[in-house]
């Protein structure tokens, strides 16, 4: 354990030459639809990632990033982030990371993401503090706060992965560059409520009554709707068929 604490798209892509560039078509929600994760397969958004009524982040297995998207424009986003240090391998970085608003596809297929303030967060992991020097007996200094981080991806390409055979959501960032892909594991989306889950009006929502509605929420719709869309045996039998196919017109080929 590292830590020790209680989006093809109706965007044409054209790569033949550097820099990128894009032409965009009109933009479309629903093939947004769903909750995408990295190749680690082990981060997804949901419950699973945040805890919104203690407010504690849980630490995946494996790092990875997963992003989850409804169609009325809601969005989520669960990221587990290592950074390396070059000179200690024992002094790598960890950082767990949620946020949770609403994002619009523009005119010019940039898909804009804004976070609800009052619901971000984020835990940062130093092994190393400020030192930089590894130490046997010194605990993990981890540091949980409040996290709100806008976010622009210049454009986003979905289409159907050759070799996995799942469907592929491949993101650019606001300079143009790749973010790592990601397959659809869920849809409808894996997702925590939409709402505030964390208001800073205590007044107006008490602690007892907001873990009432989230329970509640996920007991009678997230929880009972996602589908999980990665059938590994599914796509084996994908893969078998058309080696057959390929095969038999190989044979074809030969003895015409």
């Amino acid at each position: 354990m590292l830590f020790k604490s209680s989006i093809t798209s109706t965007l044409t892509l054209l790569t033949f030459w550097s820099p990128v560039s894009f032409v965009a078509a009109d933009p479309n929600n629903a093939e947004l639809v769903g909750t995408w994760t990295s190749k680690s397969n082990t981060v997804f958004t949901g419950p699973g990632f945040y805890d919104p009524v203690d407010e504690l982040l849980i630490e995946p297995d494996l790092p990875g990033i997963s992003y989850s998207f409804t169609e009325d424009g809601h969005y989520e986003e669960a990221l587990y982030r290592l950074t390396s240090d070059a000179v200690n391998h024992s002094c790598a970085i960890a950082s767990l990371t949620y946020q949770h608003g609403t994002y619009e596809i523009l005119a010019n297929g940039s898909v804009s993401l804004t976070p609800l303030a009052v619901d971000g967060r984020q835990l940062l992991s130093d092994p190393c503090g400020s030192s930089g020097v590894s130490n046997p007996d010194y605990e993990t200094t981890s540091f949980y706060s409040r996290y709100v981080q806008s976010t622009l991806f210049k454009t986003y390409q979905v289409s159907v992965d050759a070799y996995h055979g799942r469907y592929k959501l491949q993101i650019y960032q606001f300079d143009g560059s790749l973010m790592q892909p990601l397959y659809l594991a869920y849809k409808p989306p894996l997702m925590l409520p939409t709402y505030a889950l964390n208001p800073t009006d205590k007044a107006s929502e008490t602690k007892d009554s907001l873990r009432k509605r989230v329970r509640r929420s996920l007991e009678n719709q997230y929880r009972t709707t996602a589908i999980k869309e990665f059938n590994p045996g599914k796509y084996d039998l994908y893969w078998y068929m058309s080696a057959t196919l390929l095969g038999g017109a190989a044979v074809f080929a030969f003895f015409h």
